[in-house]
């Protein structure tokens, strides 16, 4: 059973300076990201180096497949990190406490059936995205046993989603650097020695999630809450589910429907040959890795703001996302010079296939120009989510990708002769869209509630 706890170790973001605490709470947040990320990349680099290219695009779209369940898992705990920061801002720790036990009931179903619908459903998966038919099997292979462990991913998520929400984002640091590590010690035991392809990638991914998940629930059975949490808190709560989903499922559905753009953009990429899929595979696993840093901003100007809207501080919230976009601006930067001038090399990490090599690196270059607009729009993103103000969230996530991510890249795919590098450009010219769309809503939306605090959020 979990007891109040005295003097809380968490950050409080309604008082004092805020460029300092906001740094310190998200420097935790990019280190766990890019540690998650190594999940498929680790996967990646290690088929890379020991399988061929039918390996290493079977991986690619699985672990995209995977990422797509993974961003509406974690859009649906943002509404719980939301609603907690929210509470406490409050100052009604007994009301974030009930969100939480609620919550435990509301995953639990989700968990359950995301593994069904997986399970039965991967070769499906696999054939609506035209996998090249060298790597059908394989991809099949790698989405179903990944998605035997939906429930560990599931897991994961929650319990980072509690603590950030509490303004702790050193433990979510704690627990994915553990996951990583026993990830990268089963790809090479079952990749590298035991030579047992995609299904050892996929192994070491379920083990690592289940290890991280257990070791997880056994420091939090240490760890003291700002509120009561035992057996009985856990019960399906109507009002605070309700309120975790109005919140969760926009970001959710956001992810999502972003996630699903991307897939669809691989059955584009799929239908130019294996080289091509592969050369795109690599690429996004760099690319994730080049968006770390614009998605831990966006999670934690979620929670900061949060906090400062249940206090009734909503100035406090505005120069946050100010901060935000100054400091992310100027990683954005560096992100885009290494994707832009060392694609290659960053490609070479993962495969030793010169041709994917060199379609990889094109890919890159144009990439590379959408780590500093993403900069730029995920501090908005997490500000608008921190306000409550999901729905826009979403609505901006879909016509990015709708209206002009996807269409953009299949009229290009179609020009004879198109390279790579031209194809790329949908990614910037969405995520620049979708920043004069948040600009537009920030500058002329009705924000008289804002202006006095945001209204408390209710069922």
């Amino acid at each position: 059973m979990f007891l109040p706890k005295e003097k809380s170790s968490e950050l409080a973001f309604t008082e004092g300076a805020i460029l300092a605490p906001l740094l310190k709470f998200t420097i935790p947040i990019i280190l766990a990201l890019f540690l998650q990320s190594l999940y498929g990349a680790v996967d990646l680099v290690v088929i890379g180096q020991f399988c061929d290219a039918s390996s290493v695009s079977a991986v690619a779209i699985g672990s995209q497949v995977m990422q797509t369940i993974t961003g509406m898992v974690v859009g649906l705990t943002m509404g719980l990190t939301v609603l907690v920061g929210m509470r406490l801002g409050e100052g009604c720790p007994e009301d974030a406490g009930k969100a939480v036990g609620a919550s435990i009931c509301l995953f639990g179903v989700v968990a359950l059936l995301i593994t069904g619908i997986m399970l039965f459903g991967a070769e499906t998966v696999a054939r609506l995205l035209d996998a090249p038919k060298e790597a059908f099997a394989k991809t099949a292979q790698y989405i179903f046993i990944c998605s035997a462990g939906s429930v560990f991913i599931v897991a994961f998520n929650l319990i980072g989603s509690i603590f950030r929400g509490l303004g702790n984002s050193n433990l979510p640091l704690l627990f994915v650097g553990i996951a990583c590590l026993i990830n990268v010690a089963g790809d090479l035991l079952l990749v590298g020695f035991f030579h047992l392809d995609v299904t050892g990638a996929a192994l070491a991914t379920v083990v690592a999630q289940a290890g991280s998940v257990l070791i997880a629930l056994t420091v939090i059975r240490k760890k003291k809450l700002p509120f009561r949490l035992d057996k009985q808190s856990v019960v399906f709560r109507a009002s605070e589910i309700k309120q975790i989903l109005k919140l969760g499922y926009p970001i959710a559905l956001q992810d999502t429907l972003t996630n699903i753009s991307f897939l669809i953009l691989f059955k584009i990429f799929n239908g130019l040959g294996v080289i091509v899929s592969a050369a795109v595979g690599v690429a996004e696993k760099i690319i994730i890795i080049c968006m770390i840093l614009p998605f831990a901003y966006m999670s934690s100007l979620a929670t900061f703001v949060a906090q400062n809207i249940g206090a009734q501080k909503p100035s406090r919230a505005k120069k946050a996302l100010f901060y935000g976009i100054e400091t992310a601006s100027v990683f954005g930067v560096i992100m885009f010079c290494l994707a832009f001038f060392y694609g290659d090399r960053l490609a070479g990490l993962f495969t030793g296939d010169m041709a994917v090599i060199a379609a990889c690196a094109n890919y890159l270059k144009a990439y590379g120009l959408d780590c500093i607009c993403t900069s730029v729009l995920f501090c908005l993103m997490g500000y608008f989510t921190g306000c409550g103000r999901t729905f826009f969230v979403m609505l901006q996530g879909f016509c990015s990708a709708f209206l002009a991510r996807i269409p953009f890249s299949y009229f290009m795919s179609k020009v004879p002769g198109i390279t790579l590098f031209k194809i790329g450009l949908a990614a910037p010219l969405a995520s620049l869209f979708s920043i004069i769309l948040c600009v537009i809503y920030y500058r002329y939306a009705r924000w008289n509630k804002w202006e006095h605090g945001l209204e408390k959020v209710s069922g």
